[in-house]
């Protein structure tokens, strides 16, 4: 007998800004039941490689984002469909994204880093 976790509960709306704050998202926002962010990149090959990531983690997490993609920019949106609403799911899963796509090399790394931006944010929605 295959054995299934229980949906999580989601929680009120007038809860979820303060979620995010102490989960230091502090660029994604609530809107229209979503909790969002906008990636801005420097062209497409960059904005294909984010959308790969994002994917790929999304897959792993068993936890899928809605995606809009353009040339320079990725939106993200997150909620989980069946409990209807925002839950620790999705915060945990835009604690991931966020921590993988904005990484870079630290200072003194062995690691190189790229010579541009890559994948950056500017704010603004």
């Amino acid at each position: 007998m295959e054995r299934t976790k229980p949906k999580p509960t989601p929680y009120e709306l007038d809860e979820v800004e303060g979620k995010l704050k102490a989960a230091g998202l502090d660029d994604w926002y609530l809107e229209d039941g979503w909790i969002r962010r906008k990636y801005n990149t420097d062209g497409w090959p960059s904005t294909l490689m984010l959308v790969n990531a994002i994917g790929y983690l999304c897959e792993q997490a068993w936890h899928h984002a809605d995606l809009s993609v353009t040339w320079g920019k990725v939106w993200v949106k997150l909620r989980t469909h069946a409990s209807g609403g925002i839950t620790d799911n999705d915060f945990e899963l835009a604690r991931r994204i966020e921590d993988v796509v904005l990484w870079r090399p630290v200072q003194d790394s062995t690691l190189e880093g790229t010579p541009n931006k890559f994948v950056f944010s500017k704010g603004g929605r």
